[in-house]
């Protein structure tokens, strides 16, 4: 138990965990446009790392000072990995998907992405969308787009779910209740897998629809009373899925 207490601690909730799962999910597209770059994979861990981070601290005092130092170092970072190993235009996508996520939740602005009702789950599959879709390839692909941003946008909606009862701004949970929530996210799950299998290659859409059936399941069983590690791990862990089964095939093969 206190190992399990430890890994909660400094990996999940450290913002380590879904800044993992969100590179995987990234690095499962590189795959199947067979870009894989080392750099790249770094560029991506670290923006979604910094600006986790941001997002969970802004509000701490003295320690946020300590989280804006060190995301203006991985600020510094990032930009150096583009310049080095790719050109400008992807340092404007990368600002401009930074810019994005500054928007989504940030307190010194007097009104942000965050207080719209209903809009955040769309948001956040937005940025995560781009990052898959446009800021790691050389072109805009529509269909990578779509399959991220509905398959996000599914999974943001179990933590409103977990929120319902304490968020300040409406949720469909508070709208339309926990089970029609539940319907949405489905049929969200749904229309991707049907891009992936039109869009995709045979083995990753396979690896799409496997995780497709896990994250169902997932869902099912997201309940308000669930404990956090419910949401923050076996939720999160969804989006790392695709690229698991697809090595696992692999492996198989």
């Amino acid at each position: 138990m206190y190992s399990l207490n430890l890994l909660k601690k400094y990996f999940i909730d450290s913002q380590i965990f879904v800044s993992l799962m969100g590179t995987l999910f990234a690095v499962f597209f590189m795959f199947e446009q067979n870009i894989i770059k080392t750099p790249t994979i770094a560029l991506i861990f670290i923006t979604y790392f910094s600006g986790y981070l941001y997002t969970k601290y802004q509000n701490t005092g003295k320690l946020f000072y300590k989280i804006l130092v060190f995301n203006v170092i991985c600020g510094i970072i990032s930009a150096a990995l583009i310049l080095y190993n790719h050109n400008e235009n992807r340092l404007i996508k990368w600002v401009i998907i930074v810019v994005l996520g500054l928007l989504y939740d940030s307190s010194f602005l007097k009104f942000f992405v965050r207080k719209i009702p209903l809009f955040k789950i769309f948001y956040v599959g937005l940025t995560w969308a781009l990052i898959n879709s446009w800021l790691i390839l050389p072109e805009f692909n529509a269909e990578i787009f779509w399959i991220s941003w509905l398959f996000i946008t599914a999974l943001v909606l179990p933590f409103d779910i977990r929120d319902m009862n304490s968020d300040t701004v409406v949720t469909f949970p508070q709208l339309i209740g926990v089970q029609n929530t539940k319907y949405f996210a489905y049929f969200l799950i749904f229309i991707s897998l049907m891009i992936s299998i039109y869009a995709l290659k045979t083995e990753y859409s396979f690896a799409f629809f496997i995780t497709a059936v896990f994250t169902f399941i997932v869902i099912y069983f997201s309940e308000n009373s669930n404990k956090d590690s419910y949401f923050s791990f076996w939720v999160e862990s969804c989006s790392g899925m695709p690229l698991l089964f697809l090595m696992m095939s692999w492996l198989i093969n």
